[in-house]
């Protein structure tokens, strides 16, 4: 009787985390037939519909977070258990546009450019070597909360498994400042992922990347040959400004191309500027286009995720319920690989 699959998923065996534990095991004999090279992961997020909808959910600011969880669902009490976690409520302090009363962990998104939906993100970390996905992972469905879930992942795999890659392939969700100091100052670990950068000006004026940046006087030089120099202020926590001398730019001939409506001309920086320029030196090089390719096999994954295993909609509710649906689908995609290449 299938109650008694989910008495025991719900009651028995939900402190045991059996369904990770199946999951690790299928990941080790992978690892003991060859099939892991462990030196290169690449890293992916895919939408998967929630079992909601909009009819029964109610505005983001009319949620009241103080509810009494003994009078709530199970999916309630899950979402309110994960408040403070990095992968959910700690991700973003954004309210969400709409909450769905059923299942108030499901994030409305509209990321697909159509009609919006409840929606989780189903993480894989792979190893590209054959494909295996040696970790899952489900979060909100917001860039934040997919970046700490891949943060995750790669500590638990290193931590489970004993494996490290030498290099991370990922899209420019994963490009920004914290993720790519985390991997290079951290974890020692390659970032083959675009830069996330948005210092390129269209109005016409110089960018950011028209300034010379000198490492070991700490000074900007602006096309001009001027510098600019920061007193070393970090503003909102992330970002120094590097500024030129007004008596520098009045007499510049170059003004109206860099600063047309200000008195001088400011450069911020990140203060993980640093891991965003090692990251930049990878772009273009072999290494790099080799990661490129070999990160369709990610995406190689969701869609079998989708079409063959028919994984489009959510059909259990709740963070947990989303992670065990996404970890028995990826214990499934990896037997089907270990079959085929044992074979």
């Amino acid at each position: 009787d299938h109650s008694a699959f989910s008495r025991a998923r719900n009651e028995r065996f939900r402190e045991g985390d059996v369904v990770r534990r199946v999951f690790e095991h299928i990941v080790e004999a992978c690892i003991v037939a060859g099939l892991v090279g462990g030196e290169g992961f690449a890293v992916d997020a895919s939408l998967i519909q929630a079992d909601a909808n909009k009819q029964r959910s109610i505005a983001g600011q009319d949620w009241r977070r103080d509810r009494d969880p003994a009078r709530s669902s199970r999916a309630v009490k899950e979402y309110l258990a994960t408040l403070d976690d990095t992968a959910w409520g700690a991700a973003s302090d954004v309210v969400p546009k709409f909450i769905s009363l059923s299942d108030p962990a499901a994030q409305w998104t509209g990321a697909h450019k159509g009609p919006a939906f409840f929606a989780y993100s189903d993480n894989y970390l792979i190893d590209v070597k054959f494909g295996v996905i040696v970790d899952v992972e489900a979060s909100r469905s917001i860039r934040q909360a997919e970046v700490g879930a891949a943060r995750t992942m790669i500590e638990r795999t290193e931590e489970r498994f004993g494996l490290k890659p030498e290099r991370l392939a990922g899209d420019t969700a994963y490009g920004a400042a914290p993720m790519l100091n985390w991997l290079v100052e951290e974890k020692g670990i390659a970032p083959h992922i675009p830069v996330f950068d948005k210092s390129k000006r269209d109005d016409g004026t110089f960018s950011r990347s028209d300034f010379r940046y000198d490492p070991t006087r700490d000074v900007y030089h602006c096309p001009s040959g001027k510098r600019l120099g920061t007193s070393g202020t970090v503003h909102e926590g992330k970002t120094l400004l590097y500024r030129a001398s007004k008596l520098d730019c009045d007499a510049c001939p170059l003004k109206p191309q860099c600063c047309p409506k200000e008195p001088s001309r400011k450069i911020p920086r990140d203060i993980h500027e640093h891991a965003r320029d090692v990251a930049r030196s990878f772009a273009g090089t072999e290494g790099f286009e080799t990661s490129r390719r070999q990160r369709k096999k990610i995406e190689m994954r969701f869609a079998h995720l989708k079409r063959i295993l028919r994984l489009g909609r959510l059909r259990l509710r709740g963070p947990r319920g989303a992670q065990d649906e996404f970890v028995l689908a990826a214990i499934a995609q990896n037997l089907r690989r270990l079959a085929s290449f044992v074979a």
